[in-house]
């Protein structure tokens, strides 16, 4: 291959991922469990930016339970955010092959 050709395909790639970061800085999903008892938001960097607890599930007899219900929310939040970044990472890359990166 042209090492100019390489160079030049280096810097889309550049121009490209920082585009993905930009995009990435605007996703924002939740997760939720217990039938919406609890709700967790979180961007796309994983960090956790809301969380939203019914009434009904702060029980001081039962906090296991509201535990459990706060983890099962990241969690679905999680899948969420995961699916949106690779949604995106394919539009953007446009089926381009990188090693190690999942599209």
């Amino acid at each position: 291959m042209n090492p100019f050709e390489m160079v030049k395909n280096l810097k889309n790639l550049e121009g490209t991922m920082n585009t993905m970061k930009e995009e990435l800085a605007q996703i924002s999903e939740t997760g939720s469990s217990g039938g919406n008892i609890v709700q967790v938001t979180l961007n796309g960097k994983f960090e956790i930016t809301a969380i939203k607890l019914d009434p009904i599930a702060v029980d001081p007899r039962d906090i296991q339970m509201l535990q459990d219900l706060i983890v099962a929310a990241h969690h679905a939040a999680m899948e969420k955010v995961q699916g949106k970044i690779q949604e995106k990472s394919g539009e953007l890359l446009g089926g381009m092959n990188i090693p190690g990166l999942k599209i």
